[in-house]
Order: C-alpha cells, then structure tokens, then sequence
C-alpha cells in the first residue's frame, strides 16, 4: 500500500476516534495528513522536538485554537503549546490548563474495573444482568462485563434531543442520569448477538459504572478517585457531575456552527454540561496527569498482574460498521503506527480532542490536548492527527 494511501486511513481509524457528524470538509485533514507523511518520509528526518514543534505551529488556525502536547518515554521527551486561551483576549494558551478529555474516561473506568476482578468483586464473564437485574431487561441477559468493557455486548445507543449540532448546543445544558440512559437504549432491539461483533458505543461503559457503584457500594467517581487519581496524584483531574463549567485554569474551545445570525462560525463552547458521557465520556484533566496515568497504566502499576492483559487482547470479532478485524479491547485501542502497535484512547468533547497513546513498552508515550473546532466530525482533526503521525509514523 502507497504511503499516501496509507495516510489517509490514519483520519478514520488512528487509535479509535470516535465519529460523529460532519463539521469541516474531510480534505482539510486529508491535506494536513498528506503534508505530514511527505515530512516523514523524506530523507532527512526531523528530530522529535522539531517535528511536534511543526505539527502544532501556527494556532490558531481554521481547525484548533490550542493545542497542548507532551511525548515521553525512553526515546525521547519533548512538551509544548501553542495557540490561545481564548479568541477574544488572544493570550497564550496555558500549557497547564484542564480540559475535557472525553472518551479517554473509558481508560479510568476499564481499569477500576479490572481492580474490582482481580479483588474478585467483579466476574468479567458474569453477566450484567445478574449486578443489574431491575435494569438489564431479558433480551439482554448473556451480556457479560467483558464484553460491557469490549464494545462486543451489542446493545444500541440511548436515544438523546437533537441531530445536529446547533440542537445539541440548544440542549448542552440537559441533565442525562446513567440509568435513563441504560433504560432507553434496552428498550430497543439488540444490535446483534452479544459476542459476535464490535461496536464502538458509550452506553457499554455507562453499564460498567453502574456495576462499580452496586458492587462497591459507593459512586463510580469516588471509586476512581480512590483507586487511580489519588494514589496517582492526578490533582488536576475531576468529573464534572452536572457542573457545566471546568473546575480550574482552561483554555477555551470553540466548536464550528451556524450562529444565531445564520452564517456558519465559532462559537465558544467551553461550558457544556457532559451528564451524556459520564463513566464513558465526562472527565476532566491536564496533560501532565495523562501523561502520569499512561506511563503508570503501561508499566503494570494502575492495573497489576494478568488482568492487565484484557486491555491489550482484541476480540476475534469483525466491526459491525466495517467488517475489519476489531480495533478495541478494554479500555484501548490498538493501531500499527511505524510499524509498531501504538495503543491508546481518544477523546472528543465539543470544542475539544484529547489521546493518551503508547507503545506497549513505554518506549514513547503521548498525550495531547487540541482544542478542536470540528471536535466529534467525521474525520480526525488534522492538527491531532499531524500529532500523532509525527509522534509515530504512518499507519501500516
């Protein structure tokens, strides 16, 4: 396969980006894209500082206002930002502000999960029912916590207001609680049978919570506080809950939009309510926490002994969009980046994208936060992309 070609399905399918509707045109990360495996392949590689330097220079820009980036592990370390905290003001952006790092939550989750396995207070092949009997209705009785955890359980989206993302705006400040969120996506058909397919879906993770609460006896945020966060000291980390705004020093996001005067632009969408992501989606924190996590989380240290293995075995099972090998375990993705495996998570929230990757030896690890105006398109925002191509190469 031609590198060009290559590059391209980097925009789909690195680490696992959640998509969502359409906001830019795809050729906008396309040609990022294309540029970044010109600079990889040429003859002279860029060194790791004035490759990350050049992948984030010039915010703000049409598709990301900031941009805050740390690499690390034995090949090398390198940390830097760019852009602005906010388009009013245009100061620099704060390379230690906090963020919503959407779907990287499922990473914390999964692995308070495993905890609870490995102190045997949680079956992975136990079904979900049996935690949750008054709310796991019968046509989803062999869905196990594994496959909660693997995206395998076939149980569809909830159903939420709005279509596009002007709705979903108008709606930011709606309070969605896990089990209203659960009950409406069981009361719809499965979406295959539990095991024989994958696909990439919150409510799974939703489901995982809400066991962590019943088994424990004790809130789902509490649980990962305990377990990671403070042992951790990921002080700059939190859950929202029903608060809108991010607690602490943030650099503002902008999501592209029709506004109220009918023409398409930015609109600053820094205070959005994230009830909607919960244990799959609403966590907030800082770069230098991720980074903490992931090099903690790789080394065996956050989960500990065999359990640490669920987050690195993919299931046999096809993806039910693409009919491609899975791509997810618990918690992780894995994509092969330079000819290795890269495994990480990435996260979307409106006005901001956000990954944790690494190899499996730690050998270089990254964690960005990209305050991105088409967060949840289609395609990866190209400024994260541009990222994570620069930090490992191209998809193989």
């Amino acid at each position: 396969m031609k590198k060009s070609t290559r590059t391209l399905l980097a925009a789909a399918l690195v680490l696992g980006v959640a998509t969502g509707p359409a906001i830019v045109p795809a050729t906008a990360a396309t040609a990022t894209a294309q540029a970044a495996a010109q600079a990889t392949s040429s003859q002279e590689t860029p060194s790791l500082e004035a490759a990350m330097s050049a992948a984030i220079a010039g915010l703000p820009r049409a598709d990301a206002t900031a941009a805050l980036v740390r690499v690390g592990g034995t090949e090398g370390s390198w940390q830097g930002s760019s852009g602005v905290h906010d388009l009013e003001s245009g100061a620099p952006a704060d390379p230690a502000a906090r963020f919503r790092a959407g779907s990287v939550t499922k990473v914390f989750t999964a692995a308070t999960v495993l905890q609870l396995a490995a102190e045997g207070r949680i079956d992975l092949d136990r079904s979900a029912r049996s935690y949750l009997p008054e709310l796991i209705p019968g046509r989803y009785a062999t869905v196990t916590v594994r496959q909660l955890l693997n995206h395998t359980h076939g149980i569809p989206a909830p159903d939420f207001p709005g279509t596009t993302v002007e709705e979903w705006y108008a709606n930011r400040f709606t309070v969605h609680t896990p089990e209203g969120m659960v009950r409406s996506a069981t009361a719809k058909p499965r979406e295959f049978r539990p095991g024989t397919k994958q696909h990439y879906l919150n409510i799974g993770y939703t489901i995982a919570g809400l066991i962590v609460e019943r088994v424990t006896g004790d809130t789902y945020e509490r649980q990962v506080e305990r377990r990671i966060l403070r042992p951790l000291g990921l002080h700059g980390t939190s859950f929202p809950g029903t608060d809108p705004e991010i607690t602490g020093p943030y650099n503002h996001g902008y999501q592209t939009m029709r506004l109220d005067d009918g023409t398409t632009g930015l609109r600053d969408v820094s205070v959005w309510g994230s009830t909607d992501g919960w244990a799959a989606g609403d966590i907030v924190s800082t770069t230098a926490d991720l980074e903490r996590f992931t090099r903690e989380l790789f080394a065996g240290r956050v989960v500990r002994g065999p359990l640490l293995e669920e987050m690195f075995t993919l299931p046999k099972v096809p993806d039910m969009k693409t009919g491609g090998p899975a791509a997810y375990a618990s918690g992780l993705s894995m994509k092969r980046l330079g000819g290795r495996e890269v495994w990480g998570k990435t996260g979307g929230r409106w006005g901001y994208n956000a990954a944790v990757a690494s190899t499996r030896d730690g050998a270089r690890t990254l964690v960005y936060s990209v305050n991105s105006t088409d967060a949840k398109g289609q395609d990866m925002n190209r400024t994260a992309l541009t990222l994570m191509v620069s930090a490992y190469g191209l998809p193989d």
